[in-house]
């Protein structure tokens, strides 16, 4: 059998401080821009941890909301959240030139992701802040969302993410976190559930549904608990599945 490769993404510079112990275990990141959290030093830090491990630098921006971690949808102006994720965005590029970095990606973090993933006129104006970064890196967006497909009408170019650590609901949508079953801990588990999704093109949904599904990246959140000993174990253990993390 053909050796899959694969992309492995974390959301990190959210100030859990284990960035050092991630980035050697993941080929890709998303750096937290100072919405829900980061500010300059920490994108900084990150992006020089990046360069060091060979890992690809994506963006994170979110609702400008660091009281609830970008993790609850804010009711705000079109306009305000469009200068908002400009302004997360400028001081994120200023960052990486310096670092002579290029950018790999975007990803919106939390109830941003969630929202514009199914409503199209929030992820028209997210395109829009966006667009002017479409020629030159990827929108990280989930398979079957609004936004991959509005995006892709509008020339982007997307990677598809599933999440290796979150059970799914039967629409493709996230358990939201409230429930006990959201978040996967257990590092077996989460292979078991990245090995249907990455040989098999499926996963089984909260409700034990067989959905079909694409990921061209999967993410581990930096943020759960057992984020390290699923990497650790995911290392190992992926090779022996014939799939590689491509760095």
């Amino acid at each position: 059998m053909d050796t899959i490769l694969i992309d492995i993404n974390c959301d990190v510079g959210e100030g859990i401080g284990n960035e050092a112990e991630l980035l050697p275990l993941i080929s890709s990141c998303n750096i937290a821009c100072g919405g829900h959290a980061g500010d300059e030093i920490t994108m900084q830090e990150v992006m020089q941890l990046a360069k060091q491990n060979d890992v690809k630098v994506g963006a994170h921006p979110s609702y400008p909301d660091k009281e609830n971690f970008g993790r609850k949808t804010l009711n705000i102006a079109n306009e305000e959240l469009k200068k908002s994720i400009k302004n997360q965005l400028d001081v994120f590029i200023k960052i990486l030139e310096e670092a002579q970095l290029p950018l790999h990606h975007i990803k919106p973090h939390g109830a941003l992701y969630n929202d514009v993933a199914r409503n199209l006129s929030l992820a028209k104006v997210f395109l829009e802040v966006i667009k002017a970064y479409k020629e030159h890196c990827f929108l990280y967006a989930p398979f079957g969302s609004i936004i991959s497909k509005e995006a892709i009408e509008q020339g982007f170019q997307i990677k598809y993410e599933a999440f290796a650590d979150r059970n799914y609901n039967a629409d493709l949508s996230l358990v939201a976190r409230s429930q006990s079953n959201a978040i996967i801990e257990a590092p077996e588990l989460v292979l078991e559930h990245l090995l249907n999704i990455a040989k098999n093109g499926k996963v089984i949904s909260s409700t034990e549904e067989s959905i079909v599904i694409k990921a061209d990246t999967f993410c581990v959140h930096g943020d759960t608990s057992s984020a390290l000993e699923i990497l650790t174990y995911l290392s190992e253990e992926l090779p022996k599945n014939q799939i590689e993390i491509r760095k």
